[in-house]
């Protein structure tokens, strides 16, 4: 426990110092975060670096995660660059004789897709101008409510299991109290700053946020189970890989961003 605290909090200042700088730091360290958490989903469907359809998965999310405005070409959004990501796949597939199957053609895709749209939109949401900061701070600080909101009003209060059959441990009760949480830190952060965030709006996106953020830790939970794994990698003593951590945020900020309740740069 006292090295899952001591990794937590570490990270968390790491991470917190790069979003308040911004620009190429916190650009870089996401794009970073793509990279190894790529690399997870790939170790996580059995595939070796050297695979001839690796290399075009990382190519895809490169394209999808890397911020282009920044060096003043043209931004490369998700929709944009699925085409042509898929019809390199298939290509491989072909090229390989089928030595490089369909189905890990598929699993890839889905991969840079779900990896780099979370990615490209937390980059996005950050490079807003000129509040890019705060929303960012809505978008994790609802996250983080929900996360921590729900842990404890399942400890306390839970009684009736959510989805035992992928997550044992959590319970209706701690998703309701998730969802509480993360209301009320929007609210704050709606009070805090009236001329940029109506209170309805927040309401709206702290339960985007906490809906999200539970489903997309389920849809990763399942996933490991069916893979097997406890942790998604070991990058993190304690927390598990860059999946494990993130597997809210994957889900959060492009939902946030697609509704416009969050505005891209």
């Amino acid at each position: 426990m006292r090295q899952r605290i001591a990794t937590g909090l570490a990270a968390g200042l790491l991470f917190a110092a790069a979003a308040v700088l911004g620009g190429w730091v916190y650009n870089a360290l996401l794009m970073l975060m793509a990279v190894i958490g790529f690399y997870e989903y790939v170790q996580l469907n059995g595939m070796k670096l050297g695979h001839p359809l690796v290399p075009v998965g990382y190519a895809g999310l490169a394209a999808i995660v890397f911020p282009w405005e920044q060096t003043g070409l043209s931004d490369f959004p998700v929709h944009e660059a699925v085409w042509p990501l898929a019809a390199a796949l298939l290509a491989v597939t072909v090229l390989t004789r089928n030595k490089a199957t369909l189905d890990g053609a598929s699993l890839l895709l889905m991969g840079v897709v779900y990896i780099g749209a979370g990615f490209s939109a937390m980059i996005d949401v950050r490079d807003a101008e000129p509040n890019g900061l705060f929303w960012t701070a809505l978008a994790f600080g609802c996250i983080w409510a929900s996360d921590t909101g729900a842990y404890f009003t399942g400890r306390w209060f839970g009684r009736t299991k959510l989805w035992p059959a992928i997550s044992p441990n959590k319970t209706v009760e701690g998703a309701v109290g998730g969802v509480l949480a993360a209301l009320a830190v929007a609210v704050v952060f709606a009070l805090a700053a009236p001329d940029w965030l109506s209170v309805g709006r927040a309401v709206a996106i702290g339960l985007a946020a906490s809906v999200a953020g539970q489903m997309g830790d389920l849809i990763q939970s399942a996933y490991k189970r069916l893979r097997g794994v406890k942790d998604t990698g070991k990058l993190l003593p304690g927390h598990g890989g860059v999946l494990d951590r993130c597997d809210s945020w994957l889900i959060v900020f492009p939902l946030l961003v697609l509704t416009g309740l969050i505005p891209p740069s």
